[in-house]
């Protein structure tokens, strides 16, 4: 099930209207993932929408909540959809991931907030490290 209704709920709230561009983006979005801008621009390309479009809208989304931004390494960034907190493991090698249950930093994150007074976006985290394989081989020497 699309979840256009309810990020156009979003959108409204905020006081904005539901343009063509954000539709086109947030259903690439949504049928694909985590999507860098390229791949994104590729999906909705056809659409006649242009890439310096394509940023504007990605970034304007982010900054109303309803993307979500993860740094992939490198300035490499990714969106996806806001929703449910999850987090990400990278290997900086081999580029592997995967999902970190939220359950398992929330205590931290409780604790960082109770510490500090701050009230933290921690919806979105991206760790990076090595994987098991890479972990595994030795490492190049520089």
């Amino acid at each position: 099930m699309s979840c256009i209704p309810r990020l156009t709920i979003m959108l409204r709230a905020c006081g904005y209207r539901m343009t063509s561009q954000r539709h086109a983006i947030l259903q690439a979005l949504h049928d694909g993932g985590h999507l860098s801008p390229a791949q994104i621009y590729q999906r909705v390309e056809s659409t006649g929408m242009t890439e310096a479009t394509v940023y504007r809208t990605l970034e304007f989304l982010a900054e109303n909540g309803i993307l979500l931004v993860a740094d992939r390494g490198n300035g490499h960034l990714a969106y996806e959809l806001s929703g449910e907190s999850h987090h990400h493991i990278i290997c900086r090698t081999c580029g592997a991931q995967m999902e970190v249950d939220p359950a398992l930093l929330a205590p931290a994150i409780s604790q960082m907030e109770s510490e500090t007074g701050y009230h933290l976006n921690a919806g979105h985290l991206t760790f990076f490290g090595l994987c098991p394989l890479c972990k595994q081989k030795p490492q190049e020497r520089a």
